[in-house]
């Protein structure tokens, strides 16, 4: 019953976390491109630096940007953060439930680092704590005014914390602490840079005072990087999906190069909405990924396969129900699971065949499964199952 609960929870909060997510990535979205499409209005209005005329759902809206505190303050105004906030509290919910609590399934691999569970779990708090330090001062460093080499440089502490975190977690738990760690900025970067900078505006508009510019030029710089990191996080959220990327040998420098490809993305459409067409980007992003894609292509290696097609299978019965039926099974046995991960079951002959090329990909090519090795695969099981694959993968 505990690990049925489990599941639900882990339901819930993904799903929360998906809806307040998509709630946040819009609003930034919006306003981003709200902020390019702005036009001095007709006829001119003291005040108002700029005006948007769009037409949605049956009705026609203006929405007006004021430079100047109006002459009649509203007494509602919407802000824009707890959109920022849920998604935050939800993914570290997530994060404790998942990679925390499950640590030594989700989070340690011990063929990668023999480390205790606390030693781990003080990883992980440290590299969302870091990451954030870190950024925040490359934004006060006086970098911020030279945009593309404040890019280059946290593109490079990006680079160095996914080749850190391979070093430490399982292959899974290091892309997700990457996406978690940029997770954190932005949220941090709503909560500590740009409310207090949008408090500090209306509270000077509403008294006529002088807003304090620089306060407003470094909210207004943060709110761009977090629009630029969406695209990133949200390869981060599917990439659990693609074991070809994460389980790769050069999975650090991969995960560097579909960021860069996600933020050239961006930046491509950023430039779209302001009238600025750009040819080449969007097109170079596609192939970066194409590149990526030859590049992680399996390689043969050329081991020995055995004659004796039933004898092969048998030894390949023999390890599936050692290393993967525990939790891959209808009545799973290894704690924890109370229901096998995606409906993938290795019970029967056929669930074997009609899945062995999953099974090539995730245990013979990237490694990834076992999940943390638990179990205990060898290598030398890993070419018995992959010479099986490669030679049909036979049942009988």
């Amino acid at each position: 019953m505990g690990a049925h609960l489990d599941q639900w929870l882990s339901l819930t909060l993904r799903w929360a976390h998906v809806i307040v997510g998509v709630a946040w990535i819009g609003t930034s979205f919006y306003f981003n491109w709200l902020n390019t499409r702005l036009q001095p209005p007709e006829p001119p209005e003291p005040g108002v630096g700029g005006e948007l005329w769009s037409v949605h759902g049956g009705g026609l809206y203006r929405v007006v940007k004021y430079t100047v505190a109006p002459a009649n303050f509203p007494q509602t105004l919407h802000w824009f953060k707890w959109e920022a906030y849920t998604t935050w509290l939800t993914g570290i919910a997530l994060l404790i439930l998942l990679y925390w609590l499950g640590a030594r399934v989700r989070l340690i691999d011990p063929e990668v680092a023999r480390i205790s569970v606390p030693v781990a779990i003080g990883i992980s708090v440290a590299t969302l704590s870091l990451a954030w330090l870190a950024y925040d001062l490359l934004c006060r460093s006086g970098l911020e005014r030279r945009p593309v080499l404040l890019g280059a440089a946290f593109g490079v502490l990006v680079t160095a914390l996914a080749f850190a975190l391979t070093q430490a977690f399982s292959a899974r738990a290091a892309y997700l602490h990457v996406g978690a760690a940029l997770g954190t900025i932005m949220a941090a970067n709503v909560w500590r840079v740009i409310i207090p900078a949008q408090r500090d505006m209306v509270s000077a508009l509403t008294t006529g005072q002088e807003p304090d510019a620089a306060r407003g030029k470094q909210a207004a710089m943060r709110s761009v990087h977090n629009n630029y990191f969406t695209l990133p996080v949200l390869f981060v959220m599917i990439s659990g999906h693609y074991p070809v990327t994460y389980g790769h040998p050069w999975s650090w420098a991969l995960l560097a190069g579909l960021f860069a490809a996600g933020v050239a993305t961006r930046h491509w459409f950023n430039l779209r909405n302001q009238g600025r067409r750009n040819r080449w980007l969007l097109p170079a992003a596609g192939t970066a990924l194409l590149a990526l894609a030859v590049i992680t292509a399996p390689r043969r290696t050329g081991a020995a396969v055995a004659d004796d097609a039933a004898a092969q299978f048998a030894r390949v019965r023999v390890i599936v129900a050692q290393r993967c039926a525990p939790c891959h099974s209808a009545a799973p046995t290894y704690p924890g699971f109370a229901a096998a991960p995606a409906g993938v079951m290795f019970d029967t002959p056929e669930q074997l065949r009609s899945r062995a090329p999953r099974i090539a990909e995730r245990a013979v090519t990237t490694k990834t499964m076992p999940l943390g090795n638990l179990t205990g695969m060898t290598p030398e099981e890993r070419q018995i199952l992959g010479a099986w694959v490669r030679s049909g993968a036979r049942v009988r």
